[in-house]
């Protein structure tokens, strides 16, 4: 539409970067920030979008379709309004600081690109940081306790959990938890934070229910809320994850209002339910369905189905569809095989250890879910996994597609069906080979 103005107001100061590489950036395998931004506020400009840096939405009057915004870079802060005929709200989510003794003065947050270089800032401008406390043991609170490892620091993990990155099964999170350790890296589980102490305004301790552990600053990743107040505030219906209610369009439940990224509800295609998974795939195609849409073209977002993969200490893990602890929680009915593997063809040179785990459906075969974990080649795997489930392929069909194979990537059976030959077996259905 290069009749339309498209106007983009952003609270922070940059436009479009990875948040996934800022684990990478914060140890330091990334040297500059600039290098995470793939297109500059300038680069928008020049393509015809008008750009409002450092600029915040801070109430939406649906009635009279305008945006009222703020300037962050001015003393006074003086707002106006916009004007819009369609609205895309897409400010994600953001950690919810505790309000906890000392927390907020010393605790960090790196959800956005700004906060990571302050973070690094800190890092390096202090010879005094050698001890840093990560809360959270997700996929960002590990990758950041990895990266600070990575630059020589001593990194402790606090979680109130039982176990490490919960998106697993806790016996899978296991052997990730002994790779953890292995690294140097101390991990806390079954603890909550209660106040940090500090002295001469410098951090000292952070106290938990269990303990007291020594940090010279502290990262928090403890997971994050959408952002959806304003939209709220107008009116946009809210849905039980505390996300925005959207339909495939990306509409939400206001005319005019559409949204996208981590801060909408999507449809899990395995567990049928509404679900807020805050992930920049889901974020980027969601983007691009309500830019069609809007545009007036012809588009919807299908849903999702859980893939994520990550690498930590030479290890990856990976998850698509239900982990036996979600089926549970759903009462499905279903089979789950477990069984460890390599992750190359057995007689090659450091072949690796994988754990793998998949669940299929009672009586139909419909894989459910899939989990690896281990050394060597994995997001191959997972990938496949995430096409049966949200195809709905039975193991009975998978253990038959015709799947890539050389012994750099694994046995003449792939690991995800000899997982479907098993779980053929365990639900008695055919063929059986």
């Amino acid at each position: 539409m290069p009749e339309a103005e498209v106007t983009v107001v952003e609270r922070g100061p940059y436009t479009s970067y990875s948040m996934c590489g800022i684990p990478y950036y914060i140890g330091g395998l990334i040297g500059d920030a600039e290098d995470l931004v793939v297109r500059t506020p300038e680069e928008f400009r020049a393509a015809g979008i008008t750009v409002h840096m450092r600029t915040e939405a801070v109430a939406i009057d649906a009635d009279a379709r305008t945006v009222r915004v703020r300037d962050l870079g001015a003393d006074e802060r003086p707002q106006r309004d916009l004007p819009y005929d369609a609205l895309l709200w897409a400010a994600g989510a953001h950690p919810d600081v505790p309000d906890l003794p000392g927390l907020r003065r010393h605790g960090h947050v790196v959800h956005t690109l700004d906060e990571a270089v302050h973070l690094r800032a800190h890092l390096e401008s202090s010879a005094q940081v050698e001890r840093v406390v990560v809360v959270g043991s997700g996929y960002v609170g590990l990758e950041i306790a990895e990266a600070l490892v990575q630059r020589g620091m001593r990194a402790t993990i606090i979680d109130r959990s039982p176990q490490v990155m919960k998106t697993i099964d806790a016996d899978l999170a296991r052997p990730l938890q002994d790779q953890l350790e292995a690294r140097g890296i101390a991990v806390r589980l079954g603890e909550s934070v209660l106040e940090v102490h500090d002295a001469d305004g410098d951090c000292r301790e952070v106290i938990t229910d269990r303990g007291r552990h020594a940090a010279d600053t502290i990262v928090l990743a403890m997971g994050h809320r959408p952002n959806v107040d304003v939209p709220a505030g107008a009116g946009c219906a809210v849905g039980p994850t505390g996300a925005l209610v959207v339909d495939p369009q990306m509409r939400t439940t206001v005319d005019g209002i559409w949204a996208a990224g981590d801060c909408v509800e999507s449809t899990d295609l395995v567990a049928g339910q509404r679900v807020n998974v805050q992930l920049g795939t889901h974020a980027n195609k969601q983007g691009k369905v309500a830019g069609i849409v809007v545009a007036g073209g012809d588009a919807a977002f299908p849903g999702v189905v859980g893939t994520a993969v990550t690498k930590l200490c030479d290890w990856e893990v990976a998850r698509t569809g239900l982990t036996i602890a979600e089926a549970d929680q759903l009462g499905l009915d279903y089979a789950a095989v477990t069984f460890t593997s390599s992750a190359k063809a057995g007689y090659l040179p450091d072949a690796g250890t994988v754990h793998v785990r998949m669940l299929a459906e009672r009586g139909t075969g419909r894989v459910l879910g899939a989990q690896l974990v281990g050394s060597g080649p994995i997001a191959k795997h997972i990938d496949v996994a995430a096409v049966w489930c949200q195809l709905g392929v039975a193991v009975q069909q998978a253990q038959l597609l015709d799947l890539s194979y050389a012994p750099p990537f694994g046995g003449v059976w792939d690991l995800l069906q000899v997982a479907a030959r098993k779980l053929t077996k365990e639900l008695g259905l055919h063929p059986q080979i």
